[in-house]
């Protein structure tokens, strides 16, 4: 059984709205984040809560996600929430994906063949890349986890990722969707349905 971390504590400063809250199509972007990873048949999923933590936990409600909180989201960064997650999951998760709550773009079948690739090869580290971009979900395996939750500020996943290259497992995908996540409102207006 993967876990899927979806980190949705962030202040979104540069959005000046909680961006997870927009609306996307009928849903909203937690929403359809959501949405995608059930489709996807990821049957455990945590939601880190942090800044409107009231209303995400409404959506996690309604879509049957999990909710945590991280009392850290206002000065602890994505390190915190990941590591928050990550402690929250249950024992049986061999790996845990590692989504963004702000990513409304992510794709059922990256998804799958992120899952696949886990089942396939094993790997402890599988990231999807999108012409030699890194991007998300990313899927970490149980036995890296002690040395995500080691790291301290102002240390960062992408510090975790970047001194593990040489074991990255890459899935090559053809969509720019890995890499879109919405931190501004020209980012929002550009890629809402």
């Amino acid at each position: 059984m993967i876990s899927a971390v979806v980190m949705a504590a962030g202040m979104s400063r540069r959005m000046g709205t909680p961006k997870v809250l927009l609306p996307w199509g009928p849903t909203t972007v937690l929403g359809q984040v959501l949405q995608v990873l059930k489709a996807a048949s990821v049957e455990d999923i945590v939601v880190v809560t942090g800044a409107a933590r009231d209303e995400v936990e409404a959506i996690c409600l309604q879509s049957g996600a999990r909710t945590v909180s991280n009392p850290a989201y206002e000065s602890g960064e994505m390190l915190s929430s990941l590591q928050v997650g990550l402690r929250d999951l249950p024992a049986e998760s061999p790996a845990a994906l590692i989504v963004l709550g702000d990513q409304p773009t992510i794709e059922q079948g990256v998804v799958h063949g992120i899952i696949q690739a886990y089942t396939d090869c094993g790997a402890s580290l599988i990231v999807p890349s999108y012409h030699h971009r890194r991007g998300h979900p990313w899927l970490v395996g149980r036995e890296l986890w002690p040395r995500l939750l080691a790291m301290r500020p102002p240390e960062t996943p992408r510090d975790f990722l970047h001194h593990r290259a040489g074991i990255i497992h890459y899935v090559e995908v053809d969509t720019p969707s890995i890499v879109q996540d919405i931190d501004t409102p020209d980012e929002y207006l550009n890629l809402r349905p």
